[in-house]
């Protein structure tokens, strides 16, 4: 244990869940639980449930479930010991020195050492910027007219001319060669040596939700290649999972964010009071990053570069938006380049026209695609009519009413909308027709096969979210059932845990088990996974095990299923396969047995047999 288990429970009693979460995810009362969007996979309709007063969350979409500490290790990519850290500096509760087992010891190590290491080269970067050696990068920081503020809330630095200015610091901090290469800030080369990456740039440091540097970007003064350089994807630096100034631009209490090519922009944007501005790392927009705006916003504006680099990036990042449930606009800076030249040149006003008078991305995918053809031409004008076809087709595939997107490309381009139904129709069944001649080509893929012991470790979850959800139903199988029926593990801990509190008459608490059981020192990365899992699982999934029920048709099935009779049956079906697998299980652990030991473990088993045939021929009532 790493903690004293009150002291865990302290720190997640004073979380409350649903305040949490809706410090991630924008999520709506509905009843007495509240939904939003999952964020941990990319959906439409949102799936993802958080209860207040179980104080757990699930997504019945991705399977995705577990406490408020789960939630924070998932969504952080953070180890248990760390979520425990930050929610308890959330509440004001101060933790005492933790003992780590050896494995733990050095991840939670390595990461801590990470972090202090980039914390350490950015103050070295920002005291740079102040030295006499960084003078050409100050003055490039002034002439894009930032302020000192400015400045320090986004901390900026400047890497020296010389090569090796930053290693020889880190060094002097007693950091290794290996730890410095490892956080990408540094190359060795075996004729030279050590040699820092970055070196006579403007530093941007990287920033993720906590305020915490896990990367950096580095803008060239004058001459040199590559213009813009950025850390590599190390254990604490993953691109997909973040977004340039999103620590900051998420507080913005915006209904939309601003998505921006360079960092630049993105600090000219909030000094201006456009705080909601946030950036891609150096790379092309990704569907991870996507996802992680939709944490926050459901409008996203394109504040992209006009040139035709800035276009090209724009229509791909709307496909991405859409894919992700977003809905994106396309801000116009003509007759300048960037966010930052509009801005200096036309101020904060004019800017808050143009977020007003955002073109919706259908239109501007339209023009773009239309600025291809010469429409005046018949023959060019029936090419981009066939494009136009493949477009709406794309849509129509994206939305269930593909209708207005239709009648709008057809007044707009003067084409008739119900032979342009026809044809988008048409089109959509060529295509259904060719994906199915290749799919009858490919060779077909052996089903998936389910693990041996599934089913059992199902039914024992199902159980055990039964009696959290209706403790009276423990007075009706206690002499059938004990904790030790349960498979080893996590599953029989949570059990104990379980049992014992029924046993006292106290309400079951999900939420404080799961967090017993993951503060538990032999729980591995695995079972940490599982432990999500282990209260958010229904009698439903019993009846899709069991009759072979689809999902969609769970809704149909949910009032018969409901019935006593049904609930009976499936709660003995289910303790009868928990009991079997005890059975075996203390069959095979008895066969090896000698002398009397082996006589005392072989009347058990047949005691044990016994029970679980008198089990199999008894009702269980929910009386």
């Amino acid at each position: 244990m790493y903690y004293p288990e009150e002291l865990i429970e302290e720190v997640r009693q004073k979380n409350d869940i649903v305040d949490v979460i809706s410090g991630y995810v924008r999520i709506k009362q509905k009843g007495s639980n509240y939904v939003g969007l999952c964020p941990f996979h990319n959906e439409k309709t949102g799936s993802f449930m958080v209860s207040r007063s179980k104080q757990i969350y699930k997504c019945f979409g991705c399977g995705a479930g577990g406490n408020v500490f789960t939630f924070v290790m998932e969504y952080e990519n953070f180890t248990f010991p760390e979520a425990l850290k930050q929610l308890a500096e959330r509440a004001g509760v101060k933790l005492p020195e933790a003992e780590y087992d050896e494995n733990t010891r050095r991840q939670v190590s390595r990461r801590a050492k990470m972090l202090a290491l980039n914390k350490d080269a950015a103050t070295y970067f920002f005291y740079q910027l102040r030295a006499p050696q960084g003078e050409t990068g100050l003055k490039y920081f002034k002439d894009r007219q930032l302020s000192e503020e400015t400045m320090k809330k986004f901390g900026l630095g400047f890497a020296n001319v010389k090569s090796n200015d930053l290693t020889l610091y880190l060094k002097s901090k007693g950091y290794s060669d290996g730890e410095i290469r490892d956080a990408g800030l540094a190359t060795y080369h075996e004729k030279y040596g050590m040699s820092d990456k970055f070196w006579n740039r403007v530093m941007f440091p990287i920033q993720d939700m906590n305020h915490r540097v896990i990367g950096f970007g580095g803008r060239v003064i004058g001459e040199g290649e590559p213009k813009y350089l950025n850390s590599p994807e190390t254990e604490v630096f993953d691109k997909s999972r973040n977004l340039y100034g999103l620590n900051f631009a998420r507080t913005s209490r915006k209904n939309y964010m601003i998505l921006c090519e360079g960092y630049m922009d993105v600090i000219a944007m909030h000094q201006a009071g456009f705080t909601e501005a946030v950036a891609s790392l150096g790379t092309a927009f990704t569907s991870g990053q996507a996802s992680l705006l939709r944490r926050y916003a459901e409008n996203v504006i394109l504040a992209y570069d006009s040139d035709g680099a800035g276009v090209k990036a724009a229509l791909r990042a709307i496909g991405i938006l859409r894919d992700a449930g977003l809905t994106g606009k396309i801000l116009h800076l003509e007759p300048y380049k960037d966010p930052d030249e509009f801005m200096k040149n036309l101020g904060k006003e004019a800017f808050e026209e143009r977020i007003r008078d955002a073109e919706d991305s259908f239109s501007f995918e339209l023009r773009m695609l239309a600025e291809g053809y010469d429409l005046k031409s018949p023959e060019s004008k029936m090419k981009f009519r066939s494009a136009l076809i493949e477009k709406l087709y794309r849509v129509s595939d994206q939305f269930e009413d593909a209708k207005p997107f239709i009648e709008m490309a057809c007044e707009k381009y003067h084409f008739g909308y119900e032979e342009m139904c026809k044809s988008v129709t048409a089109f959509a069944g060529r295509q259904e027709l060719n994906a199915g001649l290749i799919r009858r080509r490919e060779p077909e893929s052996a089903p998936k096969q389910e693990k041996k012991d599934e089913p059992l470790l199902k039914n024992q979850k199902i159980l055990l979210t039964w009696l959290a959800d209706e403790p009276s139903v423990y007075g009706k199988i206690k002499k059938y059932i004990a904790p030790g029926d349960f498979s080893e593990g996590i599953y029989r801990k949570a059990a104990v845990k379980l049992f014992d509190a029924l046993e006292a008459g106290a309400p079951p608490s999900p939420s404080a088990i799961m967090a017993a059981l993951q503060a538990d020192s032999e729980t591995g990365e695995d079972e940490q996974k599982e432990i999500s899992a282990l209260f958010c699982t229904k009698i439903s999934d019993h009846l899709r095990q069991v009759m072979g029920i689809r999902d969609v048709d769970i809704e149909d099935k949910a009032a018969e299923f409901d019935t006593r009779g049904e609930k009976e049956k499936a709660l003995h079906d289910i303790i009868v396969s928990i009991k079997s697998a005890s059975l075996k299980r203390a069959m095979e652990n008895g066969s090896g047995d000698k002398g009397s030991g082996g006589k005392v473990a072989f009347d058990r088993i047949l005691e044990a047999k016994k029970a679980l045939q008198e089990l199999q021929k008894t009702h269980i009532s929910l009386n």
